[in-house]
């Protein structure tokens, strides 16, 4: 049975199992607090070209965006996200849970327009009723998004400068930064995404590592007694030292950047494979996750030979499903794929 279903359903990448092991008898403090999370932190702000950067270890995506949004809002504060958002749809009301409601904006190809973002906003303050609403008190971005398209350096910099005027912070989830950081068809890198955003995370979990990611503030603007507030949300890990080896790992002679590329090459020459069997895209995606458009019955038959995501409904009779390559795809799963079509 092929695998083409997400990006994490192998372990983690040989030289991450190679340190935890090297380093597993080793007596290390908990929390976070240990020398490879430091050395991992050093690493991470030497990558962004952010020198000032707090950096925080916590374990999975769902979990990051829920502290990281509930902390840095005030109750009566909401999220803004694009309609088909991470937060807005596939995180079964996370954020809603704790007390944030999630303000959509329609979605272009996953992302959201900094015009009506503008419109939204402007529309909020001008209404004489605000007092009585839900108050826009953060942007949620993705990058990739969830149809693994990315946003260019104008755009970032466009929402930017409005949630700036504005006095709110620009919230970018990056739990495949990687694989939009390494595509062949972006203009954004890390220290951009840092210059731009007031916080983002560095996803692991999707892109190498067992689990983790790594949160990153860039204004110095890490909400105060941060631990205390994860630990309140049951995210704080007392074997920090878990997520420190990996990231440290990662951020050791550009892993994570090397095999993010591998996948991006792989999802490309996945694409080209497809086109060259005549199938449909439903949108063309510069990174690792590719969406195709099946007639039902092909779906079904292909179901019994490899793994893929649904994604949505195209109509009664044709499905939108997702392939993902990830840092572990061969070629030579690739050229199996391609027999079945």
């Amino acid at each position: 049975m092929l695998s083409f279903e997400c990006d994490y359903s192998e372990g983690a990448h040989e030289k991450i199992l190679k340190r935890l092991l090297e380093t597993n008898m080793e007596h290390l403090p908990g929390y976070g607090s240990d020398n490879y999370c430091e050395s991992a932190k050093e690493k991470i702000r030497s990558a962004c070209n952010c020198p000032d950067a707090e950096i925080f270890f916590l374990t999975g995506g769902t979990q990051t965006n829920q502290v990281v949004i509930d902390s840095m809002l005030r109750p009566y504060e909401g999220v803004v996200a694009a309609r088909t958002g991470h937060v807005s749809v596939h995180e079964a009301g996370a954020i809603e849970a704790c007390g944030h409601k999630v303000l959509t904006l329609p979605q272009h190809q996953g992302k959201i327009d900094s015009l009506e973002l503008l419109a939204l906003l402007e529309s909020f303050w001008d209404d004489e009723n605000y007092e009585h609403m839900v108050f826009p008190g953060m942007v949620y971005i993705s990058h990739p998004t969830e149809y693994g398209t990315l946003y260019t350096e104008e755009e970032l910099k466009s929402i930017s400068g409005i949630c700036r005027k504005y006095q709110i912070p620009l919230y970018m989830d990056g739990a495949r930064l990687g694989y939009g950081l390494m595509s062949r068809h972006t203009d954004v890198t890390l220290p951009k995404v840092a210059e731009y955003c007031d916080v983002f995370y560095i996803g692991g979990t999707k892109v190498g590592a067992l689990c983790g990611e790594a949160v990153v503030f860039t204004k110095k603007n890490m909400p105060a007694h941060f631990l205390t507030i994860v630990k309140q949300h049951g995210a704080l890990m007392a074997k920090g030292r878990v997520l420190g080896v990996q990231f440290d790992t990662l951020f050791t002679d550009d892993l994570y950047f090397e095999i993010s590329k591998h996948a991006t090459t792989m999802a490309e020459y996945m694409k080209e494979g497809f086109r060259k069997k005549g199938q449909k895209f439903f949108i063309d995606s510069p990174t690792n996750q590719q969406f195709l458009i099946l007639e039902n019955n092909q779906m079904k038959e292909l179901q019994k030979k490899v793994s893929f995501s649904f994604w949505e409904k195209l109509d009664d009779s044709h499905t939108v499903v997702r392939f993902a390559a990830s840092w572990a795809t061969q070629k030579e799963d690739i050229d199996r794929l391609m027999e079945l079509f």
